[in-house]
């Protein structure tokens, strides 16, 4: 309870352990110790963090990297007296902020939070850590193997983890990949009980408790029903008490059953899941046309909640199997190498005696190698889980540079045709060319699952393997749910056909209506054709963001086509943003998106809007902003404004001007400190007529010339953020025009 003054001068003489331990102290105080933080980032870190000006908690910055730091032996913590105290645990008393770790190289990280000392490490992290990133993976043992599936099966399956992420793995080991990938999902196998510093999971073994008293009072219901059964008529001659006195001792004690996930179990190599749990429970099915998901008959019958955003217990665990060597990999090389058996019948009989026939060719079944796929069937081309049990699993999935091959891109969909809690999925630079397909089929089996939560899909690639739209084409055929799609490809593939009828196989297809929300291509510099994207606009009624890269207008009136398009197709559309598509030639429709009243933002990015421009046409766009009270923000990256056009962009604030503008976006423009101090100047000017009132609330200077005269930018900077706030960067013009010279 120290003054706040004593406490003000206190703060920065402190260790990390006691600065933690006075957090609350200096809160009940008025005091903040962010720049305490911010100061210890700058001194033990010496490095500027990504993003910093849109880090909001210092103190959880700094904790988090201080922690992968020590953990991956980067940071000495004897280098500073404040990182130093006999009462400081660095990974223990720091991982309670940790919510993304990154493991790297061969997995070191993994086998020293499985350790036996970091035991409470590991708890902590169960309970912070959201965010799960695997990096420049290399090969591993199958001790390391071991510890990585001890941390997997803590940190995911019973733990908070909602995104796995896994990037630069130029050659990736299969293994080691489809591990991941599987425990991700929630499957392992109960023969591969798994050990815990000698002994099994301890929430598996309370699991296994728990089940186990389950499974006795159910046991002793059935006989004490059978026992009833056989002497009616002896019950009959019972008082009320005495006929209950059975049921009394079997219902005694709790009765609340654990929470159990789905399972998804699959009794053949073609269809994926049965999504039953191993007591017999059954969640809703959906038709024949969907998901193979059959009920199991079972006296009691419980609703099952969806496995992801929530801890849960590990169903029943094969008891006294201990983790054996051969055993972390054996349900992976079964992953990789079950055989396709074709065209199978599949029969269960359920409680009503109802039997289904199912093929590999039925809607909604997994890939199986007949579209897309490189090699029919095929080792990996189904997923056999029928010893897997169902954990919990992610929500998010990420692959960067990653490629994949024809059989992991199998396996890969069998999972994702049965991963319920999948909301988000990014495949970025795989290879997947023509894999592409397969991909498709197995999120078009979840999207038929009635549990799918599936809504977010992102693929970009070096090369395209079909033109843009038509991929956008298939993939809302194939998932009408989507709120996002985002289709990214460097370079067209030479192979492809430059005619939307050379690959009829989507673009024949009529597309359902979707709702789709959030729509981003960028095209390997092929043409936009308004015509293809007429179906997709058609049939997302509830767009509202389309974002068009890199795209080539093959003749000028195809814009036009577009946004008449747009107009019809698109009532809900908010935000519409172009990036390097040449609109030198496209005056007349610039103003036209400028004067739409139901768009709120818009993007030109590097789009020579001022390439062959008059004067004249800078005024309109200025007067066509000032008259449009629905713009909120305006964004002209890389347009060669300069100094004069920034200066002119002033009169859009003017006393007579009705605009809501909330943010300009000026960077990469060639702007210099004095056209910048002049913009400043004008701008204050307008504020002063218009008594001070102002909507402008950003402006963006990213990569100008600020750094050509020092004094007058800082003096310009100065003045435009008490009238708004100013994003800018430390850019070396010098530099960058250097190397642009050097890649000429």
């Amino acid at each position: 309870a120290l003054p706040g003054h004593l406490l003000r001068a206190l703060l920065p003489l402190l260790t990390i352990f006691h600065l933690e331990r006075a957090e609350d102290a200096a809160r009940r105080a008025g005091l903040s110790t962010q720049p305490i933080w911010r100061k210890l980032w700058d001194d033990v870190m010496k490095t500027r963090p990504p993003n910093s000006e849109s880090i909001t908690c210092w103190r959880k910055k700094f904790l988090e990297t201080f922690f992968s730091n020590v953990l991956h032996g980067v940071l000495d913590v004897s280098s500073d007296w404040r990182l130093h105290d006999r009462h400081f645990s660095p990974l223990l008393h720091s991982s309670p902020h940790v919510s993304q770790l990154t493991l790297c190289n061969m997995l070191q990280g993994a086998v020293e939070l499985t350790a036996q000392h970091n035991h409470e490490v590991l708890e902590n992290l169960a309970a912070s850590l959201r965010v799960l990133k695997f990096q420049h993976l290399l090969f591993c043992d199958q001790s390391i193997s071991r510890s990585l599936v001890l941390l997997l099966h803590r940190l995911i399956h019973h733990g908070s983890v909602s995104q796995v992420s896994m990037c630069s793995w130029p050659v990736p080991d299969t293994v080691l990949l489809v591990l991941i990938l599987t425990m991700s999902t929630g499957f392992w196998r109960s023969g591969n009980a798994l050990a815990c510093h000698g002994s099994p999971c301890g929430l598996c073994r309370e699991e296994d408790k728990a089940q186990s008293q389950q499974s006795a009072q159910e046991g002793a219901e059935r006989g004490c029903d059978a026992e009833q059964e056989g002497s009616g008529a002896e019950n009959q001659k019972r008082s009320p008490e005495e006929a209950d006195a059975c049921m009394t001792s079997v219902l005694s004690g709790p009765r609340s059953p654990p929470l159990r996930n789905p399972a998804c179990e699959e009794t053949s190599s073609e269809v994926p899941c049965g999504h039953t749990n191993i007591q017999g429970g059954s969640s809703p099915c959906s038709s024949s046309q969907q998901l193979s998901c059959h009920p199991v008959p079972r006296k009691t019958r419980r609703w099952q909640k969806p496995a992801a955003g929530r801890k849960r217990r590990c169903l029943r665990r094969s008891r006294g199997h201990y983790a054996d060597p051969e055993d972390l990999y054996d349900f992976v090389f079964t992953v990789a190498r079950e055989d396709n058996s074709g065209l199978l019948d599949k029969t269960r009989t359920t409680e009503g005696e109802n039997t289904e026939n199912w093929t590999s060719s039925s809607p909604g079944s997994p890939c199986t190698g007949h579209v897309g796929c490189k090699k029919r069937g095929g080792p990996a081309a189904t997923l056999s889980l029928k010893a897997a049990h169902r954990f919990r699993s992610v929500s998010t999935l990420e692959l960067f540079s990653i490629p994949l091959t024809g059989e992991t891109c199998r396996t890969l969909s069998n999972l994702l045709s049965c991963w319920v809690s999948l909301e988000n999925l990014v495949l970025s630079y795989n290879g997947l060319n023509a894999n592409i397909s397969c991909i498709l089929s197995g999120l078009r089996a979840l999207s038929r699952h009635p549990e799918c939560r599936f809504r977010v899909l992102r693929v970009s690639d070096m090369f395209s393997h079909m033109p843009c739209v038509e991929l956008v084409r298939c993939a809302l055929s194939a998932l009408p749910q989507l709120r996002t799609l985002s289709v990214s490809f460097d370079l067209k593939n030479q192979l492809e056909a430059t005619t939307p009828e050379a690959s009829p196989s989507c673009s024949e297809a009529e597309i359902p209506e979707s709702c789709l929300e959030v729509l981003e291509i960028r095209f390997p510099r092929e043409p936009l054709h308004a015509a293809l994207l007429l179906p997709v606009l058609k049939a997302s009624k509830f767009l509202q963001q389309l974002s068009l890269d890199s795209a080539t207008l093959p003749c000028p009136q195809e814009l036009g086509l577009l946004l008449e398009v747009l107009k019809e197709c698109t009532p809900n559309l908010k935000k519409l943003s172009f990036h390097d598509v040449n609109l030198a030639e496209h005056q007349k429709e610039v103003l036209l998106l400028l004067q739409d009243p139901g768009l709120q933002e818009i993007t030109f990015s590097f789009c020579r809007l001022f390439e062959s421009s008059t004067a004249e046409f800078l005024s309109e766009i200025i007067n066509t902003v000032k008259r449009n009270s629905s713009l909120k923000s305006l964004k002209l990256p890389g347009n060669r404004l300069g100094n004069h056009r920034l200066v002119a962009l002033a009169d859009i604030f003017s006393e007579d001007s009705s605009s809501s503008l909330c943010q300009l976006d000026v960077s990469s423009n060639c702007i210099k400190p004095d056209g910048l101090l002049e913009f400043t100047k004008k701008l204050e000017g307008h504020i002063q007529q218009r008594g001070g009132h102002l909507p402008f609330a950003q402006l963006r200077l990213f990569q100008n010339w600020l750094d050509q005269d020092a004094e007058t930018a800082q003096e310009a900077l100065r003045r435009l953020r008490a009238l708004c706030s100013v994003v800018n960067d430390a850019w070396d013009s010098s530099q960058a025009f250097a190397d642009y010279i050097s890649v000429m």
